[in-house]
């Protein structure tokens, strides 16, 4: 059948057209509304700007075809094949396209509000500015598709897969990923408002700088994911795997972290007001400490009264911010061994850089110093354990900010063949205070 016979026939008021073949027609233009077509062959046809309202497309093949800026809405097109077809700003608002093929086709700038994608195949497809809000694309494959500056809001992505989609841009606010596929998937720039991300797998992912205000990451896996500066204001981060992850600078202003996996994780400059921590208590800030070298009780004052630094030229000068012995007298204050367990997260911090872990460890020390009534300037003895020696010059350039050499204690710095929790560096001290 041709172009002209068709439209002859549906003039006449016939509307089915079951499996014709109408290879590379020209029906540019053409009225079809509640036209139906189950199983034709539309492969290269020309139906852009045509108005098919309605119409039935089950199965039907238009791979090829070009349906730029037709009307589709209301279609029931559910397993046809749209591969590398045109339909850059087609109307396919409500319409039925589950288990539809549209593998690398044009859907630039398209409606698809409320539609049925379920199962869908979008592989390559391009659906930049496109309009999926509301759009029911549960177990759909949009591998590798471009999404960018898409509205999907409120869309149903359930189990969707997504890998390497470009997502830069778009709006996911309160979109269902539950269960979705995000590996290497781009979203610098989108908007996931609300969005629910429950057990999805965000692991090694660049999410710097997103915005995931009031977003639901329940039991997700975000070991690893660079999440400098997001918005997580008000999110869900219960039971979250966030070992190694890195929110230097992140907004966690009231976000849930109540059970949440913080091994290694990294969250300097990070806001906490009034988060849930993973113990389940709200988070305090910890009261500001003096500058190191300006606690309340000058230098003089301190080895005056407690202690005095030995050396003798008959034994070996110190070789870092240590001296030979000190002589001391008053209480004496003993602490354990700390390693870097950040006291908000009540788990380690840091877990491959040892001058952190060093920084932390001795942030606990003075931590534990002030609460006795003493400082840095009062220890008189250090033990510090390595995991490996070839750190010992890292570990040193650290130390030596809180320790000046000429009044810094006696030390002994020893490796180890294992540390608790396998960190990389633990310091324990002895204090001397006025009695």
């Amino acid at each position: 059948m041709n172009a002209e016979e068709l439209l002859e026939k549906y003039a006449a008021g016939e509307r089915k057209f079951h499996s014709v073949n109408l290879s590379q027609e020209n029906l540019k233009g053409a009225d079809l509304s509640e036209i139906d077509l189950t199983s034709a062959n539309l492969t290269g046809v020309d139906l852009s700007g045509a108005n098919l309202t309605k119409a039935k497309l089950n199965s039907t093949n238009l791979t090829n075809a070009s349906l730029a800026d037709a009307k589709l809405n209301s279609v029931s097109a559910s397993s046809a094949i749209f591969a590398w077809t045109d339909l850059y700003g087609a109307d396919l608002s409500r319409s039925t396209l589950n288990s539809a093929n549209f593998n690398h086709a044009n859907l630039e700038k398209a409606n698809l509000t409320a539609v049925d994608l379920s199962i869908a195949k979008l592989i390559n497809a391009n659906l930049d500015t496109a309009n999926l809000s509301g759009a029911n694309l549960s177990s759909a494959d949009l591998t590798a598709a471009s999404l960018a500056e898409s509205n999907l809001s409120k869309a149903n992505l359930t189990k969707a897969d997504l890998r390497e989609a470009y997502l830069t841009g778009s709006d996911l606010t309160l979109a269902n990923l539950t269960e979705a596929t995000l590996k290497s998937a781009n979203l610098q720039g989108a908007r996931l408002h609300r969005v629910n991300l429950n057990g999805v797998d965000l692991s090694g992912m660049n999410l710097a700088g997103v915005d995931f205000t009031a977003a639901s990451f329940q039991s997700t896996n975000l070991t690893k994911a660079l999440l400098q500066g997001a918005n997580l204001e008000r999110a869900n981060l219960r039971r979250t795997n966030l070992t190694k992850a890195n929110l230097d600078g992140a907004n966690l202003k009231r976000a849930d972290l109540t059970g949440a996996i913080t091994y290694g994780m990294s969250f300097k400059d990070a806001d906490l007001t009034g988060a849930i921590m993973p113990d389940g208590e709200v988070y305090k800030p910890i009261a500001a400490e003096a500058e190191i070298g300006k606690q309340e009780t000058s230098l003089e004052k301190v080895i005056s009264m407690t202690r005095k630094v030995i050396n003798t030229d008959n034994a070996p000068a110190p070789v870092g911010p240590y001296n030979q012995a000190i002589a001391a007298s008053g209480q004496f204050v003993f602490i354990a061994g700390q390693i870097a367990i950040d006291p908000r997260l009540g788990d380690v911090v840091y877990t491959d850089d040892v001058k952190k872990q060093t920084e932390q460890v001795l942030a606990n020390l003075e931590a534990i110093l002030t609460a006795a009534g003493a400082t840095f300037q009062d220890v008189v003895k250090t033990t510090v354990f390595l995991a490996d020696m070839n750190d010992f010059a890292a570990v040193n350039a650290v130390y030596a900010k809180y320790f000046p050499e000429d009044t810094a204690p006696a030390r002994a710095c020893v490796q180890v063949s294992r540390l608790p929790k396998d960190v990389l560096v633990e310091i324990d001290a002895i204090a001397v205070i006025s009695g």
